[in-house]
């Protein structure tokens, strides 16, 4: 039976806000790939040359390779109230195939709900009473480290660096996002997710406003002006309501202004509390926004316009142009907003954009996630035999058996597999009320599903929008387009000072953004001098400064 080990150091510190605050760097690479080996899944089966031997570290987490004697392990499961019903989270047709099919191993799985929304909050209360799970979630890599570093995690590498270890793990992953999880180089603190793909967002547009004005599709950023500014004072259906565009603080339109685009050390340098300060292309960045405001070309109040009203903008027609998460033109998270769309407006066409050229290079820039997901990590509190046993699960969660199935389904029920050998979902309805609910949240060495490459991501995915396949493998196409900035979130550094100084430059940004972007277009320059001035006194430099030691020492 599973025993728990008594953690006398137990954390007694609760992190605060401001640790939790996002310094979002970057680095540049040149193309989308997959870092995981690429060809069809084959789980590594126990015993597939002679009999299964334990490794130097003496445990064995290749799933399969050991019969457990009824250890219980307990994973953290996110609560998103979103339960169909006659199931929770915690008791549905998914969980029981998971705790059926480790039971045959002789593990027992039992769930912790924590409401997603609380998560980090739930996190440290958890840990700082002893009782957190033995699998623990978070997407923020900074907890879990400094968890690590005050010595409440273990360090996994003796359960997953060994030969024989964890293979199918390791398999999955690829080494570039096990090492994510790592520090000092070899201590393995937590086991990062691999995201299906990096991609992460797109600009759309009215196509049929954009054929029916004659225009092209924009390539620089003044085009891009001139293209919003006609559909909002010359659309073809002579609407007066038109907002021209919504912009992201970090994503394509940035990609279009940063200096910093092109090198890749000084972007992994800037992140989101410093960027503004230490990038000369943010300054035209906000130039250019606060243009487009001056000008009535976005909505008059856009830092405080309700999400639910935005997507009415999308699917009534008045919005000519938005940036969004990658294919939000056609999937449920917009209320599927081409298709809704359509309805009333059945010649309407919502598609993405190629990224434009960055004002400084001539270059294209996207945008990215990171590599990884979300970060497991087992507690102190967990003994070696049920931290064996969690490596044992989250490797099975790379197999066929485990992760596939769990986000693909059933075949004959869920899928079918076509010509190609491409997981073809039969009836999305079903799939959407049958497991899409919590698919995601099970699979926890995975972000977006189980796939070995993009572009088997892609083929698979682009069936799931019948009629919509294009508009899917354009979107993916396009937001990862030229040289790659990736958002790298906490996930590699995080400056001592952070912690001290993120509320205080947060408040900053929040309060000179608004004033930068709405100022008249006359008063631009002095408020930027004055947000940076500001910027400065809240202790900006002292984060720079620290990042620039890190990341040029490395």
């Amino acid at each position: 039976m599973k025993k728990k080990k008594v953690f006398s150091g137990l954390l007694a510190f609760a992190l605060t806000a401001s640790l939790l605050a996002g310094c979002s760097g970057s680095s540049s690479t040149t193309e989308g790939s997959s870092s995981a080996d690429s060809g069809k899944s084959e789980s590594v089966a126990a015993g597939e040359e002679g009999d299964a031997q334990a490794s130097s570290s003496g445990y064995q987490t290749t799933f399969g390779s050991k019969q457990f004697d009824d250890v219980t392990i307990q994973v953290e499961l996110f609560d998103r109230e979103n339960a169909p019903e006659g199931s929770t989270i915690t008791d549905n047709k998914w969980t029981k195939y998971i705790q059926d099919e480790m039971k045959k191993i002789g593990i027992n799985v039992e769930f912790v709900a924590v409401p997603r929304g609380d998560e980090v909050d739930k996190l440290t209360s958890m840990m700082a009473g002893g009782i957190a799970p033995d699998i623990v979630l978070t997407y923020t890599y900074s907890i879990a480290k400094d968890y690590y570093d005050q010595g409440g995690v273990w360090d996994l590498s003796e359960f997953v660096d060994g030969e024989g270890q964890a293979e199918n793990l390791k398999k999955y992953l690829g080494e570039d996002v096990i090492d994510m999880g790592r520090t000092n180089g070899e201590e393995l603190y937590g086991i990062v997710a691999r995201r299906a793909t990096t991609s992460r967002s797109n600009y759309y547009v009215r196509k049929d406003w954009l054929d029916a004005l004659g225009l092209e599709v924009p390539t620089t950023v003044d085009e891009m002006y001139d293209m919003v500014d006609q559909m909002v004072n010359n659309n073809p259906e002579g609407r007066t309501d038109v907002i021209g565009t919504t912009i992201w603080d970090d994503g394509y339109f940035m990609a279009a202004f940063s200096k910093l685009a092109s090198d890749p050390v000084q972007s992994l340098i800037s992140c989101k509390l410093t960027r503004d300060y230490v990038d000369e292309g943010m300054k035209e960045f906000y130039r250019f926004r606060n243009k487009l405001y001056n000008n009535g070309l976005v909505h008059p109040e856009y830092y405080a316009l309700p999400t639910d009203d935005y997507i009415s903008y999308i699917v009534n027609g008045s919005m000519a142009t938005f940036e969004d998460h990658v294919n939000s033109n056609i999937d449920s998270r917009n209320s599927y907003a081409l298709q809704t769309l359509r309805q009333n407006y059945p010649e309407a066409d919502l598609v993405a954009i190629p990224p434009l050229e960055n004002i400084w290079d001539g270059e294209q820039y996207s945008t990215t996630y990171s590599a990884g997901g979300l970060i497991a990590f087992c507690p102190k509190t967990a003994d070696a035999e049920t931290v064996e046993a969690c490596v044992t699960y989250l490797d099975w969660l790379c197999t066929k058996e485990g992760g596939f199935t769990i986000s693909q389904g059933f075949e004959g029920e869920h899928f079918e597999y076509d010509e190609d050998g491409v997981p073809v979902v039969i009836d999305a309805d079903y799939n959407t009320t049958d497991k899409n609910w919590i698919s995601a949240d099970l699979f926890l060495t995975g972000n977006g599903g189980y796939f070995e490459t993009v572009d088997d991501f892609i083929k698979a995915t682009a069936k799931q929008y019948p009629g919509y396949e294009d508009h899917f493998i354009a979107d993916q196409e396009y937001a990862l387009t030229g040289g790659l900035i990736e958002d790298i979130d906490d996930s590699l550094y995080t400056s001592p000072s952070q912690a001290e100084l993120a509320a205080d430059i947060n408040l900053v940004r929040d309060e000179w953004l608004v004033k930068v972007i709405t100022c008249p277009e006359s008063d631009f320059d002095a408020n930027w001098d004055s947000y940076m001035t500001a910027l400065k006194d809240a202790g900006v430099e002292t984060v720079h400064e620290e990042r620039v030691a890190y990341f040029e020492g490395k």
